[in-house]
């Protein structure tokens, strides 16, 4: 008789990636997003610069990569979406097959982030319509190298997100016009979606990453801004930067929504996935640091304030693009930039409950791809909403960690500090203590010595770490 989780990963035979390369791209788009291009500035400046930096580094190579390595190595085994292959390492482990609910907790993650995900992509959606209709602005007086908003006050430039904010049906267009262009590239498949998406994707993200560095360090401040992101002040140190570094280094890797175990599933080759995994954390790092030195010699050079958090991309940088030469063009491709990396993110968001509705339900991938996406953009409403018609609503206001917030922060907090770490903490039990080793150590192919060193990194150092990120998420109160 062939097992449940055999039958599944034949159903799912047919997909793969092409190369090893075309995996990296993919994986690497998942990683980076929002969180490497907004969220890691935006806490580098809210926790001091340079030595927020050093920890979030130390982490990533201590928590995030054997981790990242742990998620990959599930979905290879298991060939399947991630419930399904967790089952399957489990079976072969003779294990429980109720560990893969740490799976399915990584899939609602996935649907749950990528509602509100939509949103805030759809901000960034109408920041870069804006600013290209600043660009053709700016060719039509003559001056393609011009700045943008001309002619505006700064309180008129920083009021167009308040303005946007209020008006629920321009929300409401961006947040479907995104999600649609994220279904219509999952609903493609692996080969003809994903990947052809990241082939294209992830190289013009690196051009314009590296391309806007490059401008920002001849016309802002770069000098300032190294100086703010890699000079270590140990002073700064305090309980909650080291929670807030520990929680980024997890979390930036898309850990804990079961989209690595889901790409995994994909590798059809043999060969040993250290290296692989290795690849992908040090590119998702690298474009973390990158964007720090993208944003803040731009910062600097305005004078504006680098712990201006998330307001920082939206309200604090287009006034710098009104007075920098050729700010019309940066703002436009700046904007351009976030949005490649918000895509190739929600992409895998999507794919996550989109692989489950294949695997445990049996609908085809057109059939699931619509469901959940349509799903998302509905529950995604409630969010956009909650900056207007629903405006004062707190759906978990009962519970003090997330009283006073609005629709989309309390989803986000929520998944954030339970579902997310929750999720992580249960994978690291399950490949450092349940998983059978040999099995682990032929799909991975780590030597002996590296292979006891990432197993023990599993089971004893990231259970601890992560379930500290927990604990000081539900109860902030600790940290003093």
């Amino acid at each position: 008789m062939v097992s449940k989780g055999a039958a599944m990963g034949s159903a799912s035979a047919k997909e793969g990636w092409s190369s090893r390369g075309a995996f990296i791209l993919a994986a690497v788009g998942a990683a980076v997003g929002l969180g490497n291009i907004w969220r890691f500035p935006a806490l580098a400046g809210e926790s001091g610069g340079g030595a927020f930096v050093l920890v979030y580094i130390a982490f990533v190579a201590l928590l995030g990569l054997p981790l990242v390595l742990a998620e990959i190595t599930i979905g290879r085994i298991g060939q399947t979406d991630a419930v399904g292959s967790i089952k399957e390492v489990a079976k072969r482990s003779q294990a429980s097959g109720g560990w893969s609910a740490f799976g399915g907790i990584g899939a609602i993650a996935a649907f749950l982030i990528l509602s509100f995900y939509s949103v805030v992509a759809g901000w960034v959606l109408y920041y870069a319509s804006v600013m290209g209709g600043e660009l053709v602005a700016a060719i039509g007086r003559g001056d393609p190298l011009g700045g943008a908003f001309a002619g505006e006050s700064v309180d008129q430039i920083q009021s167009r997100m308040g303005d946007l904010f209020g008006n629920p049906w321009l929300l409401l267009g961006m947040h479907a016009g995104f999600m649609g262009v994220t279904w219509f590239i999952v609903s493609r498949g692996v080969h003809a979606g994903i990947e052809k998406a990241a082939t294209y994707l992830m190289p013009a993200f690196f051009v314009l990453l590296i391309g806007i560095t490059i401008y920002g360090a001849f016309e802002g401040n770069f000098s300032e801004a190294t100086a703010f992101l890699f000079t270590a002040d140990f002073s700064k140190l305090t309980p909650q930067v080291i929670n807030a570094a520990l929680g980024q280094a997890l979390f930036s890797l898309s850990l804990g929504v079961a989209g690595l175990i889901t790409y995994g599933s994909y590798i059809r080759r043999s060969g040993g996935l250290g290296g692989t995994s290795a690849t992908i954390a040090l590119a998702d790092t690298m474009v973390a640091m990158v964007a720090g030195l993208m944003i803040f010699p731009i910062v600097f050079a305005a004078g504006l304030d680098p712990a201006g958090g998330p307001t920082l991309v939206f309200q604090a940088l287009p006034v710098a693009f009104q007075a920098m030469p050729g700010g019309a063009l940066i703002g436009f491709l700046f904007f351009l930039l976030i949005f490649v990396a918000a895509l190739t993110s929600s992409i895998s968001l999507l794919e996550v409950p989109t692989a489950y509705g294949k695997g445990e339900m049996r609908w085809t991938r057109f059939v699931s791809a619509s469901i959940f996406a349509l799903g998302a953009f509905i529950l995604g409403i409630a969010s956009l909403l909650g900056y207007n018609v629903w405006a004062g609503v707190s759906p978990l206001g009962f519970w003090s960690i997330f009283e006073g917030l609005d629709i989309l922060d309390t989803i986000d907090g929520f998944t954030g500090r339970v579902m997310l770490p929750l999720g992580v903490m249960l994978l690291s039990i399950f490949i450092g203590w349940k998983a059978d080793a040999k099995m682990l150590q032929a799909s991975t192919g780590l030597s002996n010595t590296t292979f006891r060193l990432w197993r023990f990194l599993v089971a004893w150092v990231c259970p601890i770490a992560v379930g500290l990120v927990l604990l000081f998420g539900l109860f902030p109160g600790l940290l003093g």
